[in-house]
């Protein structure tokens, strides 16, 4: 039986909006609200969707970068929320982030030997020589080499500041890593050679990941199980292969319809054109929040919030009608 290495119960994050010659709360930015995932030791588990749908901040919430506005996190069997600053500290060696701007998240006045081994200063390893030998083993596992310890981020390609990156997150052994749009920011060819290189670091550390992305097709590559979030909320939670053959939710389906298939020879796939645009998280609509772009809403939708709920074997959705004729 696989180990639960992360349970996020019910996480809720709202930004709160302020007005009015007192500055009061006149309303909040509902950013994550109410999404609850499992993450087993040694699996992969995709985050999609939409730009602004909420996948960062729960990332970033997971890791307390973010503090949640309530919910539960749990890391290896023990609720995180309650650590203070000193017990979060300790835990951060088993947590980390690859973040997805591979260029702001290095510091340009620091080398890349000062980057990768100020966790190793943080958390207590103090010799110099100590570190360095650190730091030059963490290049060679991402494919740098000795000389490059000595430059500058900006010396560098945005493929090798990735892997800088990477190094950085490796740097402390941890546990689960999030990657945070690692390779969005990156040219095709370069994408390829990372996720390459996440997928081996996988298999030599026992890493887990949650792989945040909006790209359908390298979610699909890597990820054992995917999430779908839509405005806040998980919309679907399966495994990869249940997920892309049979998709049950109507978002789902939309976005895996506008994927491009690269062989010429395939038949395309019936493009499903979702009408509106995204409602706003600071209101988001009542009932469903998919229900004004839905091809299939009846009255229900507009009226009660569906659950998440096991469809088929592991197989979750947040519709109503999933799993019926003419989904």
């Amino acid at each position: 039986m696989p180990k639960i290495l992360l349970e996020a119960r019910n996480i809720v994050k709202h930004f709160p909006i302020k007005g009015g010659v007192f500055m009061k709360e006149i309303a909040a930015v509902k950013a994550v609200d109410g999404v609850s995932l499992t993450i087993e030791e040694g699996e992969t588990v995709g985050l999609v969707g939409e730009s602004g749908c909420g996948k960062t901040t729960f990332g970033r919430a997971i890791l307390r970068l973010e503090e949640p506005t309530s919910g539960e996190i749990y890391f290896e069997g023990e609720s995180i929320l309650s650590y203070d600053k000193n017990k979060m500290q300790a835990l951060r060696e088993k947590m980390q982030i690859i973040f997805q701007d591979p260029f702001s998240s290095l510091n340009p006045r620091k080398t890349v030997s000062h980057i990768i081994g100020e966790p190793l200063l943080v958390h207590g390893i103090k010799g110099r020589k100590k570190r360095e030998a650190r730091v030059l083993e963490l290049l060679q596992v991402v494919g740098l080499r000795k000389e490059h310890m000595r430059r500058y981020p900006h010396q560098f390609s945005g493929g090798q500041r990735q892997r800088i990156g990477v190094a950085r997150a490796l740097a402390l052994q941890p546990k689960l890593i999030v990657c945070d749009e690692a390779v969005s920011a990156l040219d095709v060819s370069i994408q390829a050679q990372v996720i390459n290189l996440l997928e081996d670091l996988q298999d030599d550390f026992g890493l887990t990941y949650l792989f945040i992305s909006h790209d359908l097709s390298v979610v699909e590559h890597v990820s054992d199980r995917v999430a779908v979030m839509y405005l806040g909320k998980i919309a679907e939670f399966a495994p990869s292969k249940a997920l892309y053959k049979n998709p049950l939710h109507p978002y789902t389906q939309a976005l895996l319809s506008a994927v491009p298939v690269p062989d010429p020879s395939c038949k395309a796939n019936t493009r499903i054109i979702l009408k509106g645009d995204v409602p706003s998280p600071i209101d988001p609509p009542p009932g469903c929040s998919f229900h004004p772009r839905c091809l299939y809403a009846k009255d229900t939708c507009s009226q009660s919030q569906p659950q998440l709920k096991e469809i088929d074997p592991n197989h979750f959705a947040a519709c109503f009608y999933a799993g019926q004729v003419g989904l």
